[in-house]
């Protein structure tokens, strides 16, 4: 009988993984063809690493601009690959003794980030799972007082909450009026005074990123009225919550404390490999709600004897360690380190925008609230300009977003990448404007 595959994991690990991890970045750099069959570990990698490779939309070139795809960090990725070799399970302490204590660690530095004192962060697969586990948490809490949940969200809401909504079979929620991008507080104050049922009916559901254009509710006003009217406030915030890494940008989020609970995804604006998403609630008590027992991962004679209770911190069994590439990084960088790659992107938008915005053939949408650019050639027409996006694509120059705003569509460039230089941006326009009909 032929000796088992070696294991990533144990005393033998990195000796299996080095002369792999040779093949796996020679893969990188050229991509061969996919064969039909493979044969054995380095032609496996060396073939299929090659094929992914050889096909995909790298988001560290910097004219891979269409979606909140960043580049991760070269420490993040290494971490990540250290959590994959290790592989703890985190459905139970003696599964991951030391990654359930530093997941523990991250989430209180993060929750405390974000809401101050008492908080608390539940690691999440990212925005979506996120936005899910807040409104069931409301849920639960509205359900605890004897009342059902009825959710408000603008009209410049990611679509994960209504699905959320749905998928916890809550009525469908009531969408507030977004001029110019951002969630109306007249029109909130308006639907919050007149829908039926008394304090704690009700969630809102705020912004702080949009998908479309990275704009920012106003997080202060919004949560005044969620003070007079009793509702709970979240703020979907997977994009924008970077912001409170940089000293000169996080004043954006003025307000974001108050929230109930928070989303954010630091796979996002926070340079790691997907997935690292939190949430974060205002009060420790509110995650009592996840509390489940079973008894071979948290048997009461354990939990009694003060090893950890992992079951009650996701909705998730098996999951990664993602905490420990965040940790990682935080440890690395730092708030300053960050703060620092925050603001890089955000300034490379501004320049993008100043770029547009001096150009006589293009529409600029408004100066960016964060990294994203909204533009769009003036002489062409919704249909030119998914042409546009298309042909770039295809050709594999450039890829470009999209987006939907007052009635018209724009291109979108989402800069993530701290590396783009000013050429890069003025090679980005230059390519736009050679598929724009003259």
């Amino acid at each position: 009988m032929s000796s088992p595959p070696p294991l990533a994991g144990g005393p033998q690990g990195p000796d299996a993984l080095r002369p792999l991890l040779d093949t796996v970045l020679e893969a990188l750099t050229a991509g061969d063809l996919l064969p039909d069959q493979g044969a054995g570990a380095e032609e496996a990698l060396r073939t299929l690493v090659g094929a992914v490779t050889a096909g995909a939309a790298d988001p560290t070139d910097p004219l891979c601009a269409a979606h909140l795809h960043c580049p991760p960090l070269a420490l993040a990725t290494a971490a990540d690959l250290a959590a994959s070799a290790l592989n703890p399970s985190m459905d139970s302490w003696d599964q991951a003794p030391a990654a359930s204590a530093l997941e523990a660690i991250l989430t209180d530095a993060i929750a405390t980030e974000v809401h101050g004192e008492g908080a608390d962060a539940l690691i999440t697969t990212g925005g979506t799972e996120s936005n899910q586990l807040a409104l069931l948490l409301a849920r639960e809490q509205a359900a605890a007082h004897g009342h059902p949940l009825h959710v408000l969200v603008g009209a410049n809401a990611h679509h994960s909450l209504r699905r959320a909504a749905w998928l916890l079979g809550l009525p469908e929620p009531v969408t507030v009026p977004a001029p110019a991008g951002v969630l109306d507080p007249a029109a909130l104050d308006e639907a919050l005074t007149e829908l039926p049922g008394q304090p704690g009916h009700f969630l809102v559901a705020a912004t702080a990123g949009t998908t479309d254009a990275g704009l920012i509710d106003p997080l202060t006003d919004i949560a005044d009225l969620c003070a007079a009217h009793g509702a709970r406030l979240h703020v979907d915030a997977a994009y924008g919550a970077g912001l409170l890494f940089s000293d000169t940008r996080r004043t954006k989020l003025h307000g974001l404390d108050r929230a109930d609970s928070v989303a954010l995804d630091l796979h996002k604006l926070g340079w790691q490999p997907a997935a690292a998403g939190l949430l974060t609630v205002r009060a420790s008590t509110d995650t009592a709600a996840l509390t489940h027992r079973a008894d071979y991962l948290n048997a009461d004679d354990d939990t009694e004897a003060g090893l950890p209770d992992l079951l009650g911190r996701s909705l998730r069994t098996t999951r990664r360690p993602d905490a420990l590439k965040i940790a990682v990084t935080l440890k690395a960088l730092g708030r300053t380190g960050l703060g620092d790659l925050v603001d890089q992107v955000c300034d490379h938008a501004r320049e993008f925008a100043d770029l547009v915005a001096a150009h006589p053939g293009f529409e600029l949408y408004d100066k960016p609230a964060i990294s994203t650019v909204l533009f769009r050639p003036t002489d062409a027409d919704d249909d030119h300009i998914a042409h546009i996006r298309r042909k770039l694509l295809i050709d594999g120059t450039a890829v470009l977003g999209r987006a939907q705003l007052d009635g018209r569509r724009w291109l979108k460039v989402t800069l993530l990448n701290p590396h783009t230089r000013p050429e890069d941006l003025a090679a980005l326009l230059a390519l736009v404007e050679g598929t724009t009909p003259r």
